[in-house]
């Protein structure tokens, strides 16, 4: 048992990345250093700086050298995410993907992806958000259309 605490310790010193601490609460935690896996389960929170990852799993695969290489969230996911040009973002999905080498969130299946300082407002199956850029990428899948929602201010004379 001891152990199992030692080894998650090590992990997440070995996440800290850009003097940011990434701290992950959960209910239980598994990990197979051969495979390069960490599960996560039951009330996961992944809290690094001002982001956040909420679900109820967070399966993290890692590199030879223990640097993560995609976050995988499935079941009750929500976020709170802020892009490097100051945009932030909340929302839900069914399952999200971080893939820290390339700085982009994948989210996926019921995804409501909501640029809270803009009010601007993403609906559809499958979204891809770039921190660097900013960019946002989506698509409808199952023959559902893609829904942009917009509060757009007009002037009054």
């Amino acid at each position: 048992m001891i152990i199992k605490y030692i080894l998650l310790l090590a992990m997440l010193l070995q996440f800290t990345v850009f003097a940011e601490e990434l701290k992950i609460k959960a209910n239980t935690f598994s990990a197979d250093e051969q495979k390069g896996l960490s599960v996560f389960s039951g009330h996961v929170r992944v809290k690094k700086g001002n982001d956040e990852l909420n679900a109820s799993e967070v399966t993290i695969y890692t590199d030879t050298k223990n640097q993560p290489t995609k976050f995988v969230a499935v079941g009750d996911v929500s976020f709170k995410i802020e892009t490097k040009k100051g945009a932030k973002y909340e929302g839900k999905a069914n399952r999200v993907v971080y893939v820290p080498k390339e700085k982009e969130y994948r989210f996926y299946e019921n995804v409501h992806l909501k640029q809270v300082n803009e009010k601007k407002e993403i609906i559809g199956d499958e979204v891809t958000l770039a921190l660097e850029s900013g960019k946002a990428f989506a698509k409808g899948v199952k023959k559902e259309p893609v829904i942009m929602i917009f509060d757009i201010q007009d002037e009054k004379e």
